[in-house]
């Protein structure tokens, strides 16, 4: 069961790491692409609520602003 979990919470995390890598390309991607992006943040959303305290708070605020950049991105393209 330990080990279902922890392949369970790397799955989350590399899509974490994945989605937060982008943040440095942002400028260059397409409206499409951001949107995505937003999009994949709205579903992970939910499994921070599922961290212990302290990394909710961290993970949550770090995928918060992510997203934040990506719509700021999407808007500026307006």
């Amino acid at each position: 069961m330990i080990v279902t979990f922890a392949f369970a919470q790397d799955g989350w995390k590399a899509e974490f790491d994945d989605i937060c890598s982008k943040t440095g390309e942002a400028m260059s991607l397409s409206k499409e692409e951001l949107k995505s992006l937003v999009e994949k943040c709205d579903k992970l959303m939910p499994k921070t609520e599922a961290l212990d305290a302290s990394q909710k708070k961290v993970y949550k605020k770090r995928l918060q602003k992510c997203r934040g950049l990506f719509v700021f991105m999407i808007e500026s393209k307006n």
